[in-house]
């Protein structure tokens, strides 16, 4: 089988398609796959580092909302749809699954004009311009988070790595903390903001530090790596404070903590329920409000905390997130409801689909073009859609 994957510009398009490659290959190590992609997003390093083609095609940034700003991209869409075309042709594509992004549209259109079928999956709950346009002409939509609102959308949850997927982080705890120089006896949290860190939540947290080890609660900080070169060991008084740059292994990082406190994009949220770790939730303050809309599930149903950004002070996690951590009790009940929240099998269960889609076992055709006023998302814009 051969399978083209549409979902480049940001890692939270990139990782569920890589994903899903992933799993398409342990169903059958013979399927072929090709990742378009452009020159300017982070695929031209994620695709090859996993091992796989890219085929490149012109970027075509869309604007934001259906605007009269449309008309000025036919010429170059056209470009890319053609060069999509010629991707496809190349790979010989039975089937095309979009992800969204600046990508996605124009291969879309390209697949559709060859009669090859088409597959969506939009993560966030508010879908990008991308994939609501390609849902008005498939029928196979489906959607990372139970509330989408997209035409044809069914709930299947984000696919993610195996390593993630398959991790049972109680099992792995205290090797995780040897790994980072950690204590097996402390209640531990881990901090991150996503790959390249938060300044809000890296600001709050060192500020914290007296009160966290005064409360004997370890931690493990990922400030991102534009905000530090190397390692460093704060540990005061016995209790660990250990800041690094970078965590190439989340997997590991998630066996460490008892809780996580970082930004709600959908990759994180959906890595997060599927290990059962809760989060203390920090929403980006920007863009169109979904990372709030993508913790707020988790949070109603009891695994984790939602606090905005601008009230997450030194104070706020000294009041309201050190007496959860010391709570065990209530740290395992959190870590047991964001555990039914995860959809750990979406990947294995998207390539099962996806294939039976390709092999024409489910229902096709195209569904009538409707109108529809409502403003979209951007199909080329980062709104803190990242893997973190």
């Amino acid at each position: 089988m051969r399978v083209a994957l549409a979902g480049g510009g940001t890692a939270g398009h990139i990782e569920p398609a890589l994903s899903l490659a992933d799993a398409l290959r342990r169903i059958d190590p013979h399927t072929q796959v090709m990742c378009l992609g452009t020159e300017r997003g982070l695929e031209t390093r994620l695709v090859p580092m996993r091992g796989y083609e890219l085929g490149l095609i012109p970027a075509v940034p869309l604007p934001r909302r259906l605007t009269p700003k449309l008309l000025q991209v036919p010429g170059k869409l056209a470009g890319a749809i053609g060069a999509a075309g010629d991707r496809l042709d190349e790979l010989q594509a039975d089937v095309l699954v979009g992800f969204g992004g600046y990508v996605a549209t124009p291969g879309y259109l390209a697949a559709r004009r060859r009669g090859i079928p088409i597959v969506i999956h939009e993560a966030n709950p508010l879908p990008g311009l991308a994939n609501r346009l390609g849902a008005r002409i498939t029928p196979h939509v489906y959607t990372g988070h139970p509330h989408t609102e997209i035409r044809n959308g069914r709930f299947i949850g984000i696919p993610l790595r195996e390593q993630i997927s398959t991790l049972d982080r109680l099992a792995m705890g205290d090797k995780a903390r040897a790994h980072f120089g950690l204590r097996s006896d402390l209640p531990t949290l881990l901090i991150f903001g996503g790959s390249q860190g938060a300044q809000a939540v890296n600001e709050a947290a060192f500020q914290a530090q007296p009160a966290l080890t005064a409360a004997g609660v370890q931690v493990l900080h990922v400030v991102g790596p534009k905000n530090a070169d190397e390692a460093e060991d704060r540990t005061r008084d016995g209790v660990p404070y250990v800041v690094v740059p970078y965590v190439d292994r989340m997997d590991i990082a998630y066996a460490a903590a008892d809780m996580a406190m970082c930004r709600s994009g959908a990759m994180t949220c959906a890595e997060l329920t599927a290990v059962g770790l809760p989060g203390c939730f920090v929403p980006l303050p920007i863009g169109n409000g979904e990372q709030r809309l993508n913790a707020e599930p988790i949070v109603e149903a009891g695994g984790g905390l939602l606090v905005d950004n601008a009230d997450l002070t030194a104070r706020w996690i000294t009041e309201q997130l050190i007496p959860v951590l010391t709570d065990t009790d209530r740290v395992v009940a959190m870590s047991e409801a964001a555990s039914r929240m995860g959809r750990r099998e979406a990947d294995m269960e998207l390539a099962r689909e996806v294939m039976a889609i390709a092999r024409g076992d489910r229902p096709g055709g195209e569904p009538p073009v409707a109108e529809d006023d409502d403003d979209d998302d951007g199909a080329y814009v980062d709104d803190g859609k990242d893997a973190r």
